[in-house]
């Protein structure tokens, strides 16, 4: 069930009701009916593959922490990782591994006789995968206790909100929550139900009003100059950006409605500095997860700087993989690696250059050239994310170019359309539509805009609700275009 839909509007009006209505007890029960409809919307059989996961690692936390042997203990713990990643695997990597396969074996002139498999990947696979394996490894470091009640921990693995594109909980954040016993709250509610309504409008006024340009341009690269390749790098960066932060928002605000409190996900990620910055900033639960459960076990920071680099570059290259089964996502996540490894041998001389120039005397331009090389670094690597390709990628960044001839072109003509390719009136719509974001994050570095709607005057609050409600009925566009990191 898609959040931007109807269907999403009455579900959640029932289910939010009826968790109110019931008492404490029956209300477990009924989150994982209705998470499970939700997540049935989809494809119903796919929900199967949940619950063999669920029952291996509910079973697997049990034995993890009644075992006194540590050998045994690591044993249990592999067997339910291998289990999961055994899953993802299949459904995700397999037809990606037989098709690299197949190409080496053509390349030395043999034949590749391993079967295709002719399967979908489930919706939200990565997610509660990762979210499954964080619990059996806090139970397994003793950070958690097992959860003893099978319908408290399939409810862990798939309450709705976050069950297929998170944010990726760990245990201790959310399990306790499900036994808690909720009382409805007026300001919470208000809160939950402000952040649903601002992720719709990231969603279907920002996102899927940003696709329309965006679609046109990677899909047919061929057919448009560098200029539209540069705005349509620039649009698709801050398309993904409110596709996927609408939906945590989204999620975050159903879930603080009922009294649960997920972590923050998206922080303003593009007014970082550096990449290493950013990622501390973007898809916050997924990046804490790759430090505290890959890149803390190989060393960490504690390994000799070589070594550290080689750590930074390896959980990158992980990660672009676990974004997709495509070469496109691995030279993604490949080229982040890329930009922390030389970012951190380089900060000492960048610093000097900054200082050399002087402008570090001047601290708001020396942010924002910062804040400026690495958004540009950032939208390189999303083309790659992005493109059906990597063969349509390399061809758009090396359009990119020719962008600085044609918009000269156009400053001597005094034609800033001409030759661009998409027409003015929607482009002048997606840059009012993004400017409207960029404001809301100025009013945010500044203080809570939440709180700053409390201390306004009642008239002005509900203004600005139905400003937002109509710009997403009017300015929307519901095609009920999927999120993209449903696809992940």
């Amino acid at each position: 069930m898609l959040f931007n839909s109807q269907e999403f509007i009455v579900f959640f009006i029932v289910v939010t009701g009826l968790f109110f209505l019931l008492p404490h007890k029956y209300r477990w029960a009924m989150l994982l009916a209705a998470s499970c409809f939700f997540y049935m919307f989809f494809k119903p059989v796919y929900i199967l593959i949940l619950g063999f996961t669920i029952v291996i690692d509910y079973y697997a936390g049990i034995l993890l922490e009644n075992e006194p042997d540590k050998k045994r203990k690591k044993k249990f713990l592999v067997m339910s990782l291998i289990a999961n990643i055994g899953v993802l695997a299949v459904f995700k990597y397999y037809n990606f591994l037989n098709d690299n396969i197949t190409g080496i074996a053509t390349y030395l002139g043999y034949t590749n006789r391993i079967p295709y498999l002719n399967i979908l990947l489930p919706i939200g696979l990565s997610f509660h995968t990762f979210q499954a394996m964080s619990y059996t490894i806090e139970v397994y470091r003793g950070h958690q206790k097992a959860e003893r009640h099978f319908g408290i921990y399939s409810l862990y693995v798939m309450f709705y909100p976050q069950l297929v594109a998170g944010p990726i909980e760990r245990p201790q954040n959310v399990l306790h929550q499900f036994h808690e016993k909720m009382s409805f709250s007026y300001p919470r509610a208000v809160s939950g139900l402000q952040l649903m309504l601002w992720g719709m409008f990231k969603k279907v006024v920002i996102a899927d009003r940003l696709a329309v340009v965006t679609d046109m341009v990677f899909d047919d690269p061929y057919h448009h100059g560098g200029m539209a390749t540069l705005i349509a790098a620039v649009l698709f960066s801050f398309q993904i950006f409110c596709d996927f932060s609408g939906y945590s928002d989204i999620a975050i605000g159903a879930a603080r409605v009922m009294g649960f409190r997920l972590m923050k996900n998206f922080d303003r990620p593009y007014s970082s500095r550096t990449i290493g910055e950013f990622w501390r900033r973007w898809h916050i639960s997924l990046s804490t997860w790759f430090r505290d459960y890959l890149y803390i076990p190989l060393g960490g920071n504690r390994v000799k700087p070589a070594r550290r680099q080689f750590n930074l570059f390896f959980v990158f290259l992980v990660s672009g993989l676990w974004h997709g089964a495509d070469w496109k996502f691995i030279i993604w996540g490949a080229l982040h690696g890329v930009y922390l490894v030389i970012g951190n041998l380089t900060e000492h001389r960048r610093l000097q250059i900054r200082n050399a120039i002087g402008l570090t005397r001047i601290p708001a331009a020396d942010r924002l050239v910062q804040q400026l090389i690495t958004f540009i670094l950032v939208m390189v690597a999303w083309i790659f994310f992005r493109a059906p390709d990597t063969n349509h990628a390399m061809y758009m960044i090396k359009k990119l170019p020719s962008a600085f001839s044609e918009l000269g072109q156009m400053v001597s003509t005094h034609s800033f359309t001409s030759g661009i390719s998409i027409a003015p009136m929607r482009l002048l719509l997606c840059f009012a539509v993004m400017g409207v974001l960029e404001v809301v994050h100025m009013l945010q570095r500044r203080q809570s805009v939440v709180l700053l709607f409390q201390k306004q005057p009642l008239l002005v609050r509900w203004g600005a609700y139905y400003l937002l409600l109509f710009s997403i009925l009017y300015l929307g566009v519901f095609s009920n275009r999927e999120f993209i990191y449903f696809q992940f």
